[in-house]
């Protein structure tokens, strides 16, 4: 004669293989997100999934010389972000080699600081008024942040998440200028 489940059963086991399939899921990473935030408090500017060795770029005008920069960062697996390259078509005040990190290569019109990794973690830019036009930059697609909050010191972070939290901010994210979660 076979085995008769009984309703108690039955509930124990759903509840037990929801349990462990909820701790699996709060495990399992799901890569980063990458948050822009204003220092003052308020909601992120942008929030992005990316993955660990994924770069991403600001790019803005210098202010003295009003010449195009390009600043690409790195986040490896534990959130730590890397300053990776530097990129200008003609050298400003604050811009150029810093000895030991990195090494200066030209690339057309523009001298590249290149291979630095060097070690920012969570850093603080004030943001510039339109035509400073500081952009983030992340697989194509860009925001232009100096458009959406000028003069507005923001923090850049990278934090691993969970593939459950991955879900959850999904599904449930706030509204921002940019959320990234693909």
């Amino acid at each position: 004669m076979g085995y008769i489940w009984k309703p108690r059963r039955i509930w124990a086991t759903l509840c037990i293989t929801a349990g462990v399939a909820l701790f699996i899921a709060l495990i399992l990473p799901g890569g980063l997100l990458l948050r822009v935030m204003p220092v003052k408090g308020g909601p992120p500017l942008a929030e992005i999934r990316i993955q660990p060795g994924e770069r991403f770029t600001i790019r803005y005008n210098h202010s003295v010389e009003d010449a195009p920069i390009w600043e690409t960062h790195s986040v490896d697996e534990n959130g730590r972000i890397y300053i990776e390259e530097e990129r200008y078509l003609k050298f400003g005040a604050g811009m150029g080699k810093m000895p030991g990190v990195g090494r200066m290569v030209r690339r057309g019109p523009y001298e590249v600081i290149e291979d630095m990794h060097m070690p920012t973690g969570d850093f603080v830019l004030r943001i510039g008024s339109p035509g400073v036009d500081h952009t983030l930059m992340v697989r194509g697609r860009e925001l232009n942040l100096s458009a959406i909050a000028p003069h507005t010191a923001v923090q850049f972070s990278a934090r691993p998440i969970s593939w459950l939290r991955l879900m959850g901010h999904r599904f449930c994210q706030r509204s921002t200028p940019w959320n990234a979660a693909d």
